[in-house]
């Protein structure tokens, strides 16, 4: 089920722009950064300001592109 939703994440993936692709990677650094250490769920506050931060970034330049998101993948 696993290899079906990443082949079906990385079709949606490819057909973004690159701002789209943009925005969604500092989602998903926004997802992570919320699991690591943390054992409670977070309040909806937390989460939108969290969102945000990462459109904030993402407009200011500060993301990882798809190439090395990809380079990274590979070590997972």
């Amino acid at each position: 089920m696993s290899k079906a939703i990443d082949k079906e994440m990385f079709a949606y993936f490819m057909q973004l722009n690159d701002a789209e692709k943009k925005s969604v990677v500092e989602l998903l650094k926004a997802f992570m950064k919320g699991r690591k250490g943390q054992s409670e769920r977070i309040s909806i506050e937390q989460y939108n300001k969290d969102i945000d931060e990462a459109m904030e970034q993402a407009s200011k330049g500060e993301y990882t592109t798809f190439e090395d998101l990809e380079k990274e993948m590979q070590s997972w």
